[in-house]
């Protein structure tokens, strides 16, 4: 590196502002320049000089980067991750989120708005960004363990959220009567930087970890979830749930005689969606009638407020926090049996293809026959001695019809390249109590298979209606998958003998699709669905049509759930706009300023439901596995990582085999193949190989399982298998 030291310092801000640059350390620095060991030091003395100016600067680790405020700042939501790392999605922008390392968060927690420049745009990765500036803070509370430190006086609060990885410090005068053990909620006075703890005071005590409900609480009150309806909307629920009269059925078109049913869960109480099915020569016509949510929650209403400010409802193991307040959620808005009832419907007529060759959106009335459970519809359709064929003998044709269109339509979508991910979900059993009795595979039977296929027909045929109107509307986008993320699924499937065609620049979905055929029935099917899965982008709402991936969809909506979904609702309003002839120039300047946020905030409101959803399975499973310490079971390694290898048992349960859990063996770890071979033994580990392990401990705080390996000879007495944990 030649020159003056002025041209010195213009090299290096030059080299520092590619965009190629990743952030480095001096001596990375100097082998990039060619710097020889002579100049070394009048080297550093040039950086230290532009670091002393202000324009670049040298993070905790000694790299060095430009100074932050020299690129375009940008503002989006900082989502964190347990490992210290974050991203932040950007706002009003559909590019790949912005990788934050943990040096460069500058203290912010899960959920900040912040303000950030990009520092490096690695080729085939997300880009990498800085935060420079907390623009309004998420959180003024956190839920967690409270911790004392021997005698004293002072302690610690251990958040829930393991998106908020650092401690919270309570001083003396802070901790207020909480001990060890207990779970507080704990209000934050400083949120601290990256080198200095938060600090807080306790607010509430929820009770002693080991109290029943309180670790459900607990979850429910980190994630922000609300507890309980104002009385303002629940006085206004109670106002409006009243019987369907003459007046709510003026100009709607009268389908109170069409046979009708409802299919859902056992335990379902919301029912938003009926079916109603007949056959004219060789086609079908299908009406999937929605509940008319928006006749009784109007936008600027407190239960429209309200219902916005949730997003959706929260569906946890032992409870669910509606969207809407019971006397609607469950009562006016519900289609129960026997009940008139305003709808939103899309009737379509489907040929033998499976192609919707008309449609008509109307606003109706209907009167459900009879409330059917997926259990009782799947007999009837498997079982031709079945009683519920001789109890609903009325209803057995239309739901014969059901098979084959849902048969017809599963069929289209697969030739078209929709993606089907087949892998079981856990369904947990719980006692009065709370405590989990039993943990096993969700049942997706044929009759869920019928009102998921008639479902997403209704979503994509409203959603390519109104596109094509050209009115502002809420779709539902999946985006194609990032190339590097593919082309590592791809090298770990050729493992097991298959290719995978992945074009320039792009994938399709009928390649994901033909790889989950390959392993359809074999073991690996699940292991390979949920890799497959993971290597998806993450789905989201937004006012601009861009397909759906997954479903290899031009065109998709949420249409169909107003009851739990916001944007189900959201969309309702615009289609009863159109459809009564109020869409002026006025309404539609509206939705276009609504619409940008409404589609944020519902993704945003979802992501925290899935993320509390996952937090009580996980919490639930470490519970229930706490009961079989010391016992073995079999399973699948579902997952390989430097640190180890995660098992997954036939109930759904996972856990971490530790590398120093595995045996005496020192392992490497390969990446590439994603596999473990011992150094002196050779023996390798591979996802998809079947193990047996032994359940080694369990931690509630952290919700996690560690499993040990055991050979053959290391078993229990008696034959333990996973029969034992169901």
């Amino acid at each position: 590196m030649e020159g003056s030291f002025e041209d010195k310092k213009k090299i290096i801000i030059d080299v520092l502002g590619d965009k190629r640059y990743v952030p480095m350390k001096a001596k990375e620095l100097a082998m990039v320049l060619n710097v020889t060991k002579e100049r070394r030091e009048e080297f550093r003395q040039v950086l230290g000089s532009l670091v002393k100016e202000e324009k670049i600067s040298i993070n905790k680790k000694g790299k060095y980067k430009l100074k932050e405020a020299a690129g375009e700042r940008l503002t989006g939501i900082y989502r964190a991750s347990a490992k210290g790392f974050g991203f932040v999605i950007l706002d009003d922008s559909e590019d790949p989120d912005v990788f934050i390392s943990e040096e460069e968060n500058k203290g912010a927690m899960d959920g900040d708005k912040v303000e950030i420049v990009i520092v490096s745009e690695p080729q085939g990765r997300s880009k990498e960004g800085a935060i420079v500036r907390i623009v309004e803070r998420a959180n003024t509370e956190v839920v967690g363990l409270f911790c004392r430190h021997g005698k004293q006086k002072y302690g610690f609060v251990i958040p829930d959220n393991q998106r908020f990885n650092k401690d919270i410090f309570i001083p003396e005068e802070g901790v207020r009567g909480a001990v060890d053990g207990h779970k507080v909620v704990a209000k934050l006075t400083s949120y601290g930087d990256n080198e200095k703890k938060a600090e807080g005071k306790v607010v509430q005590i929820l009770g002693h970890e080991n109290d029943p409900g309180v670790d459900i609480l607990s979850i429910v009150l980190s994630h922000n979830l609300p507890t309980e309806f104002g009385e303002r909307v629940l006085n206004q629920a109670e106002r409006v749930s009243k019987p369907v009269s003459e007046a709510d059925m003026a100009g709607r078109r009268d389908m109170r005689s069409w046979q009708c049913v409802t299919i859902d869960g056992e335990d379902a109480k919301d029912l938003d969606d009926a079916i109603t099915l007949t056959k004219e020569g060789e086609n079908y016509l299908l009406g999937v009638h929605i509940a008319d949510v928006t006749n009784y929650v109007q936008e600027k209403s407190a239960l429209g407020q309200e219902a916005y400010k949730r997003g959706t409802s929260v569906y946890l193991v032992d409870r669910v926090i509606p969207m809407l307040p019971h006397t609607l959620s469950n009562g006016i808005c519900s289609l129960n049996q026997g009940e008139d009832r305003l709808c939103l419907c899309c009737l379509m007529t489907v040929n033998e293809k499976g192609e919707v060759i008309s449609h008509e959106i109307v606003e109706g009335i209907i009167n459900v026959d009879q409330r059917m459970t997926y259990t009782a519809v799947a007999s009837i359709l498997s079982d031709a001695e079945a009683e519920e064929r001789q109890t609903y003998k009325e209803l057995v044709p239309m739901f014969e019809r059901m098979g084959e269109l849902s048969k017809i339509l599963r069929s289209r979508r697969k030739k078209r390249g929709s993606i089907d991910f087949d892998f079981p979900e856990s369904k947990i059993i719980l006692d009065e109590k709370g405590k989990v009795t039993e943990i096993k595979p969700y049942d997706r039977n044929v009759a869920t298979k019928i009102i998921e296929d008639f479902m997403l027909l209704a979503n994509e045929t409203v959603a390519e209606n109104f596109f094509w109107q050209e009115l502002p509307f809420v779709y539902r986008n999946h985006e194609v998958p990032d190339e590097e993320k593919m082309q590592t699924l791809a090298t770990f499937i050729h493992n097991f003998g298959y290719s995978m065609h992945l074009g320039q620049n792009s994938v399709k979905p009928k390649e994901v699709q033909k790889l989950l055929a390959n392993f359809e029935g074999k073991d690996e099917e699940a292991l390979i669905s949920r890799l497959a899965l993971r290597s998806m982008k993450q789905a989201r709402y937004s006012s601009e049509n861009s397909g759906h991936f997954g479903l290899a969809a031009s065109y998709y909506t949420h249409f169909t759930s107003p009851i739990r979904r916001y944007p189900d609702l959201q969309i309702h309003r615009i289609i009863k706009d159109t459809l009564r002839g109020r869409m002026s120039n006025e309404r539609i300047a509206h939705y276009q300023k609504i619409l940008p946020e409404v589609t944020r905030h519902c993704s945003e409101m979802e992501r925290r439901a899935e993320e509390a959803e996952r937090d009580t399975i996980k919490l639930k499973k470490v519970e229930y596995m706490s009961g079989y310490l010391g016992k073995t079971f079999t399973g699948v390694i579902s997952g390989i990582t430097k640190w180890g290898m995660y098992v997954e048992l036939p109930n759904t349960i996972e856990g971490l085999v530790h590398v120093t859990n595995m045996s005496d063996d020192h392992y490497d770890y390969y990446e590439d193949r994603y596999e473990m071979v011992g150094e002196h033994t050779g023996r390798s580990y591979k996802l998809g190989q079947n193990v047996m392990v032994k359940v080694l401990s369990t931690d509630s705080l952290q919700r996690t399982i560690d499993f040990k390996l055991v050979k053959e000879k290391e078993k229990n007495g008696k034959n333990d298998n996973e029969d034992d944990c169901q």
